[in-house]
């Protein structure tokens, strides 16, 4: 009775009807009329029901106008995100399903509350959530609540693969992949265009070059040319082709034969005269190879009447030979491309050179700079080691450097190394791996798929030498 009084007190008051303390009794009678207590009980039940189909629509609204952000996706790529509804506080849901999903790829897990997929198409996807809340009749309809959900491209397909001019005179191919024996052990090089010059149809910069000497040597050559240099393709070529053909020269071969005196006398003796002797013999002999790459490119520049510098282009080499105290170990390096020798069980690397780079390096160089061979570093860019054996002899660009590695203080961690042996043996992204076995016929087709890794930032030519 209390209730229904101050309805009808407040409905009265709401047109300007009061009830005067002396009509209290009246009023009393007046609600306990029959008819007058049902037209009040109507009236009742119509707010209750007024009420309670506001507090509904109120619901539904909060949710509609919620603000709801699902995390970007990329084509391509596995995805999985939360759409946990306690999270919202939508917890007067009763029912409810996606529109837009399926068609992208893409479902919801009610289980772990995740949508997840790999999406198939890119763009501002227009995701249509269909709920209906508590109090709702079975047979209402749906609401209806539009989810902006963002898949980007894969960045992959945003690059151009446009052919190099087959007619330029300077010509090369962009991708060149070789396995073949080498010494006792075999190669495994690969040289690739980076995605910024074939998004443009400019040329190959690295090169590379590899061949068995008569003298029972080996020699792996690497030259990554400037990409600011106009003809550092070609200055690359040169530089690899220029060193092969010095140490197949009659002079060139004779001179490696003395290495074997004094390694014999190394072996028996390791003091430090003989090792005096040792290191000038590096010097010297590798020295003159290095002078005779810058003299080459000289004499082309000249010919073609360009300056030197557009032949721009690091360079780095290595002549190994198997002997019975185990592999002698030559090297040459200028600019930003590691040498590295992995010991027999990959517990150690031993870096050949040190790279151009930081304040150390002072920049990067090339083997085109004269002043290379008149600073007081020179003889510092030779190396000589002896080691009972080895697993890999690893030679680069900085088109793997750069991503593989980071920074130049990596190149001495050994755990670093492991991580790259597993990134080739298929610990990747891609899951591409390249079985290094001389007995695997696939070997040339996973090495090349391996060479188009994605690295957000790093689309320069690629070259890697593998001795194994």
């Amino acid at each position: 009775m209390t209730d229904i009084k101050q309805v009808v007190t407040k409905l009265f008051k709401s047109n300007n009807i009061s009830i005067p303390a002396n009509k209290n009794e009246l009023f009393d009678k007046f609600l306990q009329d029959e008819k007058n207590a049902a037209s009040i009980n109507v009236i009742v039940q119509n707010l209750n029901e007024l009420m309670a189909k506001w507090k509904l629509e109120d619901k539904v609204i909060e949710i509609m106008q919620q603000p709801v952000r699902v995390l970007n996706a990329t084509v391509g790529k596995p995805y999985e995100t939360k759409f946990d509804f306690n999270k919202f506080n939508w917890k007067d849901i009763v029912a409810f399903e996606f529109k837009g999903l399926e068609e992208v790829g893409l479902r919801y897990d009610e289980k772990t509350k995740q949508i997840t997929g790999v999406p198939t198409q890119s763009g501002d996807v227009k995701v249509t959530f269909r709920f209906k809340v508590d109090g709702q009749p079975e047979d209402a309809p749906f609401n209806e609540k539009i989810i902006p959900f963002i898949i980007n491209p894969d960045p992959k397909s945003l690059w151009k693969n446009v052919e190099s001019d087959k007619n330029d005179p300077h010509w090369k191919e962009n991708d060149v992949t070789k396995f073949a024996p080498l010494g006792d052990r075999h190669i495994l090089v690969s040289s690739k265009r980076g995605r910024s010059h074939a998004n443009v149809g400019s040329f190959r910069e690295d090169d590379f070059a590899f061949k068995d000497l008569e003298n029972g040597w080996s020699i792996v050559v690497v030259a990554d040319g400037a990409g600011s240099a106009k003809l550092s393709r070609k200055g690359s070529a040169i530089a690899c082709n220029s060193v092969v053909e010095f140490f197949t020269q009659k002079e060139s071969a004779e001179g490696l034969v003395q290495f074997d005196e004094l390694l014999q006398q190394y072996k028996n003796n390791t003091g430090e005269d003989i090792q005096k002797k040792l290191n000038h013999f590096v010097y010297n002999n590798l020295g003159k190879a290095a002078f005779q790459v810058h003299k080459n490119l000289e004499s082309f520049a000249a010919k073609e009447n360009i300056p030197l510098k557009d032949l721009n282009s690091t360079l780095i080499f290595t002549l190994f030979k198997k002997y019975d105290v185990g592999y002698a170990l030559l090297s040459f390096g200028v600019g930003d491309c590691p040498i590295a020798v992995l010991n027999k069980d990959v517990t150690e690397v031993t870096l050949m050179n040190w790279l151009d780079v930081g304040d150390f390096g002072g920049g990067t160089r090339f083997i085109t700079m004269p002043e290379i061979f008149k600073n007081e570093k020179f003889a510092t860019r030779f190396g000589f080691k002896l080691v009972d054996d080895f697993s890999y002899l690893m030679m680069m660009s900085d088109g793997i450097y750069d991503p593989k590695f980071v920074v130049e203080a990596n190149l001495p961690n050994i755990k670093k190394w492991k991580e790259f042996l597993a990134d080739l043996g298929g610990k990747n992204e891609d899951g591409v791996k390249v079985e290094l076995k001389a007995d695997n016929k696939e070997i040339e087709q996973q090495f090349s798929r391996w060479m188009d890794f994605w690295s957000t930032g790093n689309h320069d030519d690629r070259t890697l030498a593998i001795v194994f």
